[in-house]
């Protein structure tokens, strides 16, 4: 239940919030200019935006445990093209779904055994390098896994921690947005009946309704023709907006070469950026590097 009144201890996580410099636009010109023009962004405007949203987050304080430094706050405001309000319901949702969802966003040390499955298999892969739009392009191996030994709730767990440190750390992915390719190699019934929907729903609104990043699209791959059957659940969660942006190219690597080129794709994907082993021992060491940061974040969500 939501309090009515703030406790000690939120003036304790108040107080030890860092306090951070106020935000100097140093992106390069030519996102400056794309956050103008396709986010609505106003030099002159978004201070005073970031400081509306900030008060309001220090009068949630008791309820919301929330990152309210000036860039955190204005990731979110770029991702609700400046909608305040908008703004404001989606850091209420991505706060609460911290909460609510403990087997995604509690428990991620990335030394525990299941986390450390999920990171030597690559199941969620950030590229190296944007495309040529500047949008960050991401790999999901949704069928890598053994759905008799691994649990789809760990897959998503380790997935929603490397979006975590990728959106903190990568200031352009609030401007450009991502393009996500759904690898579904191996597919099998096995991997279907994991995707109940619940799971389906929490994907859809994570992506959707809370975290800070437009998605540009999202491209499935290595599909069976019976994929429509799991995707048409995931349209149904979706707004029509967003469920125009899923492509299907089934078997067919050139149809993914035409939205993302092959020379930042790993050899795996007919590209020319390296092998996905490479990609793989990538993260896994950015991940054990960044252990105490993913500890800490921990702290951040609502209190329900």
């Amino acid at each position: 239940m939501r309090p009515v009144g703030p406790r000690e201890d939120d003036a304790v996580v108040a107080a030890s919030e860092p306090t951070s410099p106020p935000y100097v636009c140093t992106l390069p010109e030519d996102a400056r200019l794309c956050a103008e023009k396709e986010l609505g962004e106003d030099a002159d405007k978004r201070e005073e935006l970031i400081r509306e949203v900030q008060e309001w987050l220090k009068r949630e304080a008791a309820y919301l445990r929330a990152r309210t430094d000036d860039l955190s706050v204005l990731k979110f405001l770029r991702g609700c093209k400046f909608d305040r309000v908008a703004t404001q319901t989606k850091l209420r949702n991505f706060y609460e779904m911290r909460a609510k969802v403990p087997e995604w966003y509690s428990k991620r040390d990335p030394e525990l055994p299941e986390v450390q499955e999920m990171l030597k298999m690559g199941t969620f892969l950030p590229l190296l390098d944007k495309n040529d739009r500047g949008q960050q392009v991401v790999l999901i191996r949704a069928a890598v896994h053994d759905p008799r030994k691994h649990q789809q709730n760990d897959l998503f767990k380790t997935s929603n921690m490397l979006v975590d440190l990728m959106v903190h750390e990568d200031e352009l992915i609030s401007v450009y947005g991502v393009v996500a390719i759904v690898d579904l190699k191996g597919v099998s019934l096995g991997h279907a009946l994991q995707m109940t929907p619940s799971i389906i729903w929490k994907a859809v609104h994570a992506w959707q309704d809370c975290y800070p990043v437009r998605i540009k699209s999202m491209n499935f791959i290595n599909a069976p023709s019976y994929v429509d059957v799991v995707l048409n659940v995931f349209r149904k969660f979706m707004t029509k907006k967003m469920a125009k942006r899923i492509l299907v190219h089934g078997y067919n690597i050139q149809s993914l070469h035409k939205v993302v080129s092959p020379e930042i794709l790993p050899k795996e994907y007919g590209g020319t950026k390296g092998k996905l082993e490479e990609l793989i021992g990538y993260w896994k060491k950015v991940a054990m590097e960044k252990r105490e940061w993913f500890i800490a974040e921990e702290k951040y969500k609502a209190d329900i």
